[in-house]
C-alpha cells in the first residue's frame, strides 16, 4: 500500500506536458490538475442535483481522483504524441497491473458510460480550459486548441444540464 501511495505522489512533481509544449513556464502538475477536476466535479455535482439529475457524488469524486493515476508511470502523454503512442492501452495496462482496485472506475471513465463518468469528463475538460484561460491572462499565447474541448463537452448527454455554465466558460475566450 505504501509503495502505491509513494508512486502516486510522483504526480505532484510531473508537469502537464501539453502546457510545456506550448511554452508555459512552470506549468501545473498532474496532481494540481487532478485536484481541480475533483473540485469541479464536487461543484457541478451539486448543480446537477439541484437541477434534478441524480449523481453518486462519492463515486464521481473517486473517479475524479483516480482518473490520471496511470500517469504516475507513463507520464502525461500530450495529444501530439498520441498519434504514435496508444495512451489508452498503456493506461489500461497500468490500471490492470498496478491499480486493479480502480480499474473499473477507470474503464467507466474512459467509456463515459455513466452520468458520473460524464461528469468527471466534463470536469476534466473544464479544468483544462480554465487553466488555459489563466495561462492566457498571464501572457501565454497559442493555447486555442485547449478551448476546442468545449465542443467535446457539449456532445455529452449530461452537458444539457450545464448549458448555462458551459456558455459562460465559452464567453471567457471571446
Amino acid at each position: 500500500m505504501i509503495e502505491k501511495i509513494l508512486l502516486v505522489q510522483t504526480l505532484k512533481r510531473l508537469p502537464r506536458m501539453g502546457w510545456l509544449i506550448k511554452g508555459v513556464q512552470e506549468p501545473e502538475s498532474i496532481a494540481d490538475h487532478s485536484f481541480g477536476v475533483a473540485f469541479i466535479t464536487l461543484v457541478l455535482a451539486d448543480v446537477l442535483e439541484k437541477r434534478g439529475k441524480r449523481i453518486d457524488v462519492e463515486k464521481a469524486l473517486k473517479m475524479a481522483i483516480v482518473h490520471d493515476l496511470a500517469e504516475a508511470i507513463i507520464t502525461d502523454i500530450p495529444l501530439s504524441a498520441q498519434e504514435f503512442v496508444d495512451k489508452d492501452k498503456a493506461e489500461a495496462l497500468v490500471f490492470k497491473k498496478v491499480f486493479p482496485e480502480f480499474y473499473e472506475l477507470y474503464r467507466e471513465y474512459q467509456e463515459c458510460s455513466s452520468p458520473e463518468a460524464q461528469l468527471v469528463r466534463i470536469a476534466d475538460k473544464l479544468d483544462m480550459i480554465l487553466q488555459a484561460y489563466q495561462y492566457e491572462l498571464s501572457g501565454n499565447k497559442n493555447l486555442d486548441e485547449f478551448w476546442e474541448a468545449i465542443e467535446e463537452i457539449k456532445r455529452l448527454e449530461l452537458s444539457k444540464y450545464l448549458e448555462d455554465i458551459l456558455n459562460s466558460v465559452g464567453r471567457l475566450k471571446a
